[in-house]
């Protein structure tokens, strides 16, 4: 092993997932390879149906693999417990939607908190930490809010705290300008930029979008569920 060569946070090898409807079959992803190593920042990008939310998917942990090996940040997922994906979900990776998936009867502060809470942490605690991330994203003013009252970029920027709150050591962000304008937009990929490059997370971005090309590491291009070289 060379010692200076970074150690793969993700890595994949024949990763495949196949969806049954009646007696058809829809590939989502097929017999994809991947290597990133801890501190990258990813562009996924592909067209409409080309697998980029699906491979977001299993390699959050949030479905499983047809077939293929899959190991993240040490995990492998295609042989762990139900109950060690879920601690996987809430401690290893942040997910950030297009959707925003905030919980429209809980404000601004309560939906940061929620992950944490669901971790097992203190109230006090996840608050605090809420908080000073809600107070970095410039929403202190917002965190009695209710989500139908919040413009776009501000839903997003809850989203990120969102994602933070557990202090994941990845963060994978499906579409996350799809639903903002270029400037909210351009604001939320100088906040996945900074997280990656301060922070030192790493980062996988799903975008149709170009907003985040000039900041990415890696780019890698999917068609129909597979890895080619351009689209």
């Amino acid at each position: 092993m060379n010692p200076d060569k970074p150690q793969s946070v993700i890595s994949a090898k024949g990763l495949t997932r196949i969806y049954r409807l009646g007696e058809s079959e829809v590939i989502g992803v097929q017999q994809v390879d991947l290597e990133i190593a801890a501190g990258e920042l990813v562009v996924l990008k592909g067209n409409s149906g080309s697998g980029k939310s699906t491979l977001l998917s299993l390699l959050a942990g949030l479905d499983r693999p047809t077939r293929g090996n899959l190991t993240v940040s040490g995990h492998d997922l295609t042989k762990t417990s139900d109950s060690a994906l879920t601690r996987f979900r809430r401690q290893v990776v942040g997910m950030i939607f297009q959707s925003f998936n905030l919980l429209p009867t809980l404000n601004v502060l309560e939906n940061a908190c929620l992950p944490a809470l669901l971790a097992g942490k203190s109230l006090d605690e996840s608050r605090r930490k809420a908080a000073d991330l809600l107070k970095w994203l410039g929403l202190e003013r917002r965190l009695n809010h209710l989500p139908a009252q919040l413009a776009g970029g501000e839903m997003q920027r809850t989203a990120v705290a969102r994602a933070l709150i557990n202090d994941p050591s990845i963060i994978l962000a499906d579409e996350p300008t799809g639903n903002l304008d270029s400037t909210n937009g351009q604001m939320v990929i100088e906040l996945l930029t900074e997280l990656n490059q301060k922070w030192g997370r790493t980062v996988m971005i799903a975008t149709h979008s170009s907003l985040a090309d000039a900041q990415a590491s890696v780019k890698i291009f999917l068609k129909d569920g597979m890895i080619t070289d351009s689209l």
